[in-house]
């Protein structure tokens, strides 16, 4: 019989994305590009006839899941702990304004050093470990030969994904950004799930990402 396959989505472009600033979970909705690219990338993902449809319950993680639930009749069952990463205090700041006021903290990153965003925010480790509990919760709503589809974040995505298919920390990063409704499709094999679809579906788009 034919395993259970995991189709991780990233939401749809926000007006934070476009303007580069750090959205972590603060709740800022689609602007009408990511509402047109929702919909655009529902009705390719509706070909695969998903059994379940599971969001993130920040909004834009919600609207993006919410169309195709539209095409599909399908209810979507919110998980929180498919949210991105909480940025706490760097919330709105863009990339810009990061490096110039916290050049420690850069350098830190840069050297691959996992520290706690905003002061009172979350680490790397810490979103992936709840990121890959959301999606294995995820699989668990499918029986084999089933798709579920889980909409999800940037950051979230990457790091959950990673976890999932075993890969260590120190090659997280050797898995690219995801552009603003890109999916990846992860199936189980011989020694657990692997990735077998990455960054699918709407590329040449540009990363719009605050991953980083």
């Amino acid at each position: 019989m034919t395993a259970a396959r995991l189709v991780v989505w990233r939401h749809g472009r926000t007006s934070w994305n476009f303007e580069g600033k750090f959205q972590g979970q603060t709740d800022i909705p689609l602007d009408p590009v990511g509402i047109e690219q929702a919909r655009a990338a529902a009705a390719r993902l509706a070909a695969l006839r998903p059994a379940a449809i599971v969001s993130s319950d920040l909004q834009r993680a919600a609207q993006t899941a919410a169309e195709l639930a539209r095409l599909t009749g399908l209810e979507v069952t919110y998980d929180l702990d498919l949210r991105e990463i909480d940025v706490g205090s760097w919330a709105g700041m863009t990339r810009e304004e990061f490096r110039v006021r916290f050049p420690d903290i850069q350098a830190r990153g840069d050297a691959g050093e996992d520290y706690r965003r905003g002061g009172d925010g979350e680490t790397v480790a810490e979103l992936a470990e709840r990121a890959e509990k959301g999606l294995r919760r995820a699989i668990d709503l499918v029986r084999d030969g089933e798709t579920v589809v889980a909409a999800c974040h940037g950051l979230a995505m990457r790091v959950g994904i990673a976890r999932l298919v075993g890969l260590p920390a120190a090659y997280w990063e050797a898995l690219g950004g995801l552009s603003n409704c890109s999916w990846v499709v992860c199936e189980p094999g011989r020694r657990g799930w692997r990735i077998v679809e990455w960054n699918a579906g709407t590329l040449p788009e540009p990363v719009l990402s605050d991953d980083r």
